[in-house]
């Protein structure tokens, strides 16, 4: 593990893979080197890339700084970057994808940016609906109600109530409840003013090489944004993956990404 110092003083925990050109994984809600998808993406792409995982500030053995902005966390992944040399290719899936593409409007090195299931909201009724969530979470998290922060998060994206109340009382919940405040800054990431509405003009200004992809199993609620994503980006191109969901496997997400990144 490496330790790297974003432009607020802010430590990023990061671990890197492999040999070949730079490529830099970023995660989604709950979810950092230690818990979820990165390091089996890592493996899959060590071979060809010299990979970094990181843990977004506010998770795992990554600090955190007040007030937040998702500025900072742009300022993260571009210290990530320029660690990684000064130029990287960058993979984001879910959060950690909507994250990436507000990454790849700006300056910060990017070469290639690839974006797995962006959860923005493209009907009105996505976009009340996450309103919601957002100021329930909001709530919670001001009254110190990590866990019910949690449940929240976790039936909002379709978990049934009684899977929530059994894993209250696993071993992996206080885990959780360690990383709930982050929640919010995925909300923001995902425009929660605007009730994740797809930021089109942000993705307007993007040039570099965008792969937009999602799983052909996948609810239609997580291909459309992809989609829309995918049409708002002139740079971009789209993909969907047969038989995938959400939780896409690494063994069928990394080709995609090595021919992507090999263009």
């Amino acid at each position: 593990m490496t330790s790297i110092v974003s432009a607020d003083g802010t430590t990023i925990a990061c671990t890197v893979t492999g040999s070949g050109p730079a490529v830099v994984f970023v995660d989604g809600a709950l979810c950092h080197r230690a818990f979820g998808p990165s390091q089996a993406v890592a493996e899959q792409l060590a071979a060809h890339h010299t990979v970094y995982t990181y843990d977004r500030r506010g998770r795992g053995g990554s600090s955190d700084t007040a007030p937040y902005a998702v500025e900072r966390e742009v300022e993260d992944l571009a210290a990530v970057i320029a660690a990684a040399g000064g130029r990287a290719a960058v993979v984001g899936i879910s959060s950690g994808a909507a994250l990436v593409l507000r990454a790849a409007a700006g300056d910060i090195g990017i070469s290639h940016a690839a974006a797995y299931e962006p959860p923005f909201s493209t009907e009105d009724g996505q976009r009340a609906r996450f309103t919601a969530y957002s100021a329930g979470l909001a709530a919670d998290l001001a009254e110190g109600r990590c866990g019910d922060a949690v449940g929240r998060f976790m039936t909002f994206v379709g978990a049934p109530e009684p899977m929530v109340e059994q894993l209250r009382s696993s071993p992996a919940w206080p885990a959780f409840e360690a990383v709930a405040p982050t929640l919010a800054y995925d909300a923001a990431v995902l425009g929660a003013r605007a009730g994740a509405s797809v930021p089109v003009d942000a993705l307007a200004g993007i040039t570099v090489p965008v792969l937009v992809l999602d799983g052909g199993a996948s609810p239609e609620l997580l291909r459309a944004p992809a989609r829309a994503v995918a049409a708002a980006v002139r740079s971009a191109e789209y993909r969907s993956l047969p038989d995938q969901t959400h939780e896409v496997a690494a063994d069928v997400l990394a080709p995609a990404l090595l021919k992507f990144f090999a263009s």
